[in-house]
């Protein structure tokens, strides 16, 4: 069976204050251990493979995005109808929020894109938040010492699709701002070299011929330049790549220490990264113009994998009493704004998504979406597994 569904919402944004004034006609918002999120109820048919799949996508992505709280029905945000012809409102009278679906598709796969469409607009009507239902996520399954491979799939574990069928190992993976590119470190040629892959094709280009090792490429905010880890004058050191022009410009000069992991921020001007110049892994700040580095952290014995979100904070991996945990840190107020977001586990390479307030991480070989609102953290709320399939899954990144 066909259905039709296309996003589209009538709200403006005073909507919410002018809700919030009329107690009888408001959006009821429920208080969870502390942590405030709106009733939700799915109330649409299914019977088909497109539509049961429209009905699990939309269930899944409204539970994963932090704000709602799932109900049989009832719900102040009430999405009934059948998939293909769905409508999600809340409130009464004019000031009604309601979003709703038109749009083709035919199997299950459309379907959940749909449906994922159709959460992102839900979050933004009701919340004014970026959604990150349709930003796909990329990981590693690592199948032995020397053996492992790429693969995406969306916040909501659905359509898990693989990418390199290489039997050797890969490591980094990373967005490129185009949403379309993957830069990952691959032993191909048994040295760590820097590939471009193609999410959407598979297609896979180096990124330059480079001696030694070639590892962490980063790309920039305006999609020319690539920060890299290079060691072909000596130990590993950051370079800024430009990819047009083939030019390459030293950032560090760290004679007795290597670096690794580094990421822009959204303007392109600094550079966060790690260094081992202590004899300890720590996160570093570079302005990029003078080449002036900063160290940012020294609470923690290691502090690895640092992600530059949308908002201008960091997450990192820090390890503290013999375990990791994650922080999230402002670098503009350094480590007196650093909080600790998770239990402490084995948790590495986090990774922001596009709303700025949840990330993606691995520990113990499985993915996890990590809240990161200090409520949530402080309700202990566990982290959701992205999948459950069989495998250890690693390096993963959230396109944004």
């Amino acid at each position: 069976m066909k259905f039709r569904l296309t996003v589209f919402s009538c709200v403006l944004a005073m909507a919410m204050c002018l809700m919030a004034q009329d107690k009888n006609k408001s959006v009821v918002v429920v208080n969870i251990k502390g942590v405030e999120r709106v009733p939700v109820s799915v109330e649409t048919t299914g019977g088909s493979a497109a539509a049961d799949a429209f009905n699990a996508s939309l269930k899944r992505n409204l539970a994963i995005s932090g704000y709602f709280e799932l109900r049989a029905s009832g719900g102040a945000v009430r999405i009934t109808g059948n998939p293909g012809a769905v409508v999600s409102a809340a409130g009464v009278g004019p000031n009604k929020m309601t979003v709703k679906t038109n749009k083709a598709f035919a199997d299950a796969k459309a379907a959940r894109m749909a449906a994922r469409e159709f959460v992102d607009a839900i979050v933004n009507v009701q919340t004014g938040a970026k959604g990150f239902a349709c930003e796909r996520i990329v990981f590693a399954d690592r199948k032995g010492k020397d053996n492992g491979e790429l693969y995406t799939c969306y916040p909501d574990g659905y359509d898990i699709r693989q990418l390199t069928q290489d039997r050797h190992a890969v490591v980094g993976p990373r967005w490129a701002p185009n949403k379309e590119d993957i830069y990952y470190t691959g032993f191909l040629q048994k040295t760590p070299l820097v590939y471009r892959i193609a999410a959407s094709t598979g297609k896979r280009e180096l990124l330059a011929s480079f001696k030694g090792l070639a590892t962490g490429a980063a790309i920039a905010p305006d999609g020319k330049r690539c920060a890299i880890i290079l060691s072909f004058q000596g130990n590993p050191e950051l370079y800024v790549f430009d990819m047009s022009a083939k030019m390459i410009n030293r950032m560090t000069r760290t004679q007795r220490a290597s670096e690794a992991s580094p990421c822009w921020n959204k303007t392109g001007t600094k550079i966060v990264y790690v260094s081992d110049e202590t004899r300890q892994p720590q996160i570093y700040l570079l302005d990029v113009a003078t080449k002036k580095s900063t160290r940012l952290t020294r609470t923690g014995s290691q502090n690895t994998n640092p992600d530059w979100g949308p908002d201008g904070r960091i997450v990192y991996a820090s390890k503290r009493g013999g375990q990791n945990v994650l922080v999230v840190m402002d670098p503009a107020k350094g480590e007196a704004s650093a909080r600790v977001v998770t239990a402490p586990g084995a948790w590495e390479h986090p990774s922001w998504a596009a709303d700025g307030r949840h990330v993606v991480a691995e520990s113990n070989g499985a993915i996890y979406i990590v809240d990161t609102d200090p409520k949530v953290v402080e309700a202990k709320e566990r982290p959701i597994q992205l999948f459950r399939n069989a495998g250890h899954w690693m390096n993963p990144s959230w396109c944004r």
